[in-house]
């Protein structure tokens, strides 16, 4: 998909990645830091993770499109590098909502994992969520310069 409605799709799709990435992240983070939270939103991460999975090869290939379109300068180049880096984020983020999930899953069948697991998958969440919060911000920010260095 390189335009949607005449704009370039890149410009629609990252916003669904600034937006989902980061509210994702915060609310597996929540889920991990207390139970009563996971009770409730645990499936919400489940499907954002997803979501925020697929749509992210589909947001990098529309920019890399548009990079071909605007023409490859050094601040385009490290914005895109930055940008294919988000798959990794997003796979990681995935992987601690199923951890999240499964721990989920196992404390409501009355099977509760051990302490170390449990700490250990909420470690690894908060790594991992506050890790893609801040790609999002690299990536975003070296986008915002890519587009408007370039204007002023």
């Amino acid at each position: 998909m390189s335009t949607f409605n005449g704009l370039p799709a890149h410009v629609l799709l990252v916003h669904f990645i600034v937006v989902l990435a980061p509210l994702t992240a915060v609310l597996a983070i929540l889920c991990a830091v207390w139970p009563a939270a996971r009770q409730r939103l645990v499936w919400l991460v489940l499907t954002l993770s997803l979501i925020v999975t697929v749509l992210t090869p589909l947001t990098t290939d529309a920019g890399e499109w548009l990079e071909h379109k605007v023409g490859r300068s050094p601040i385009v180049h490290t914005h895109a590098e930055l940008g294919d880096t988000m798959i990794f984020f997003s796979l990681a983020l995935l992987v601690a909502a199923v951890l999240l999930a499964v721990a989920h899953v196992s404390a409501a069948r009355g099977r509760s994992l051990s302490t170390v697991f449990t700490a250990g998958i909420a470690v690894f969440v908060v790594v991992v969520g506050v890790a893609t919060i801040v790609q999002v911000y690299r990536i975003g920010d070296s986008g915002a310069q890519a587009t408007w260095s370039q204007r002023a």
